[in-house]
């Protein structure tokens, strides 16, 4: 239809052909709190920042799954250096578990080869992340982190259709291109109706390893302001560090020490 707003709890268009069914939990899973992480594009390090938050909620003593939805360029098992596949077993997936406790399901440990691509259409990845949500025994939860594809193109859309995403994280950089980046995923957002906690700035700035000054690698950030005139809160300016960069190639992310992303951890915490 024309006029439609993408919410299909809020339609009462019987025969309308966008509607998609909600996905529904299978009966051994319970999970609280379902987070999604968006970035308005690719390259922002929206995996990494995933992947952060999962790390210091469960430090935090709270029990977090990971669904990778990013589904042709799934990279959360690289980060935390899980190789095995994963396995189903009365109609239910076993999630793996990363050695801090976190359970994670992604396409990648259902290949064979880790490095083949999957060359699909939109409905059938939106298929797939319905599946993972499902299906999957998560058990009990109390954060569901969801790193979204990049963009607010068709499985985005389908992402926040059929899944219960209750809060949104945007990441972003510090670029010239910030503004029309986020614009366009708090307006998505707004569509559909899922509150949008705050955005993270990755790669904000690099500290100079002599003399301990901020250097602006992108330019200045001018997120302040742009956060004032769009009323959205910042979560965390994240530096740029070569040694978190290894870590998480070496698949060791849950070794990494940063205390500038614990705000966001707090404002996590804080909505719950």
């Amino acid at each position: 239809m024309a006029d439609c707003n993408h919410d299909c709890s809020s339609c009462g268009e019987e025969n309308c052909s966008s509607r998609i069914e909600k996905a529904k939990l299978n009966d051994r899973s319970k999970i609280k709190k379902i987070i999604g992480v968006l970035s308005g594009k690719g390259g922002v390090g929206k995996s990494y920042i995933t992947s952060l938050l999962a790390v210091y909620l469960n430090r935090q003593g709270y029990k977090v799954g990971i669904l990778d939805a990013d589904i042709t360029g799934p990279s959360i098992p690289k980060a935390f250096g899980i190789k095995e596949k994963a396995y189903g077993e009365d109609g239910l997936i076993y999630p793996l578990v990363s050695n801090g406790g976190i359970k994670i399901m992604s396409a990648n440990l259902l290949l064979e080869d880790e490095s083949d691509p999957i060359v699909w259409r939109g409905p059938l990845l939106g298929g797939l992340i319905k599946q993972f949500y499902e299906e999957v025994l998560w058990e009990e939860l109390d954060y569901l982190l969801i790193d979204m594809p990049p963009g607010t193109g068709d499985v985005a859309l389908t992402v926040f259709q059929q899944l219960p995403v209750d809060d949104l994280i945007i990441v972003t950089s510090p670029q010239d291109l910030v503004s029309l980046i986020v614009t366009k995923a708090i307006k998505m957002a707004n569509m559909m109706n899922i509150k949008v906690l705050g955005v993270i700035e990755n790669m904000s700035y690099l500290v100079c390893p002599d003399c301990g000054k901020h250097i602006s690698l992108f330019g200045e950030s001018h997120l302040e302001k742009f956060s004032k005139e769009m009323k959205f809160d910042i979560l965390a300016k994240l530096p740029l560090v070569s040694l978190n960069t290894s870590l998480v190639d070496k698949g060791l992310v849950e070794q990494i020490t940063l205390d500038e992303i614990k705000p966001a951890i707090e404002a996590i915490i804080k909505e719950n």
